[in-house]
């Protein structure tokens, strides 16, 4: 019995170890077609689309606007006209702040007030009550240059042709005037030697003095404050250029119309900036203005907002604006 049970102690010990034995190949997984693909080919998934621009207030993807370079020498100057016959959509802020912003990127500025209500001036820190020479002066006496009426403002690079109540008389005194549409034109000239940009302030109304504006101007920028109402009156705007450009000054145009006073927290706005491009379509500008009481409070400093808040989103708004005009200008 013994020798049995040795015998079969010994024939355990002596088995082969267990080997595994691999799977048939008909066993294995099916390999992944991706795996067989050269490493040249395009990955077998859609690659996530760039992403798209971010779209502005107006509707429409914001452009990646230059930087305005230096200018090598000044003249040649571009004259433009802010013009609304409404009123209180935003002419004269945008005249200060726009001449501001340009002034900072290097451009010889020359503002001209040619509203009787002096409020470009007054916006500017000064009295009307105590101008020995305004634009009335220089638009009706001869012998009165413009360097003799011209101030410096507080922003280098730009400067101011004042006005005040006076220039009201203008208008009646220049319908006996011989060519009485050009004299704004001609007092103006020695200007455009000498700067860059001479932006006009015209005055809410679309008589004499504005026509004057449009005669000498190379083009218009049209400040459009986004309500319902002021909408309403850009189609007459548009009559009153057009006629301008028939009779008076074949090379007038308009450079675009801006937004003002934009709130997109309200419907109103919003509809408001549709209509404005469905309308004008390219024509309105990329950059809008929003309400902010920073304006209001740089008028009463008698600043531009570049400077009196030169952080805020104001003066943002107004830097973008003058990158986006000069980009539309092709020699800038």
């Amino acid at each position: 019995m013994s020798s049995g049970g040795t015998s079969g102690s010994s024939a355990a010990s002596e088995m082969p170890p267990q080997v595994h034995t691999p799977h048939p190949p008909d066993s294995l997984p099916s390999p992944d077609p991706r795996d067989e693909l050269p490493v040249s080919d395009p990955l077998p998934f859609e690659r996530p689309q760039e992403a798209e621009r971010k779209l502005g207030p107006t509707g429409r993807p914001m452009p990646d606007l230059p930087e305005p370079g230096p200018v090598a020498t000044h003249g040649r100057a571009r004259v433009v006209s802010m013009c609304n016959q409404k009123g209180g959509v935003g002419k004269t802020t945008t005249t200060i702040n726009l001449g501001a912003s340009l002034a900072e990127y290097g451009r010889k500025v020359l503002l001209v007030d040619f509203d009787p209500q002096g409020s470009l001036s007054v916006g500017l820190g000064l009295n009307p009550h105590e101008m020995d020479l305004s634009i009335y002066n220089l638009l009706m006496d001869r012998d009165v240059t413009l360097d003799e009426v011209v101030v410096k403002t507080g922003v280098d690079g730009m400067d101011l042709l004042p006005s005040n109540i006076d220039l009201s008389a203008a208008e009646v005194q220049l319908v006996h005037e011989v060519a009485r549409e050009q004299t704004l034109q001609r007092v103006l000239e020695p200007a455009l030697a000498e700067y860059d940009v001479i932006l006009i302030d015209c005055q809410p109304s679309l008589g004499l003095l504005t026509v004057n504006a449009l005669t000498a101007s190379d083009g218009v920028i049209v400040p459009l404050e986004c309500e319902y109402f002021a909408l309403r009156g850009v189609a007459l705007l548009k009559t009153t250029i057009d006629k301008v450009r028939e009779r008076l000054n074949p090379k007038l145009e308009i450079y675009g119309v801006l937004g003002t006073m934009y709130d997109g927290r309200t419907l109103h706005s919003r509809e408001v900036m549709e209509r404005l491009v469905q309308a004008w379509g390219d024509t309105v500008f990329h950059t809008v203005i929003r309400r902010t009481v920073k304006f209001s409070d740089a008028t009463v400093a008698g600043e531009p907002i570049t400077a009196y808040a030169s952080s805020s989103a104001g003066a943002d708004s107004y830097r973008q604006l003058a990158k986006e005009v000069l980009a539309r200008w092709p020699d800038e």
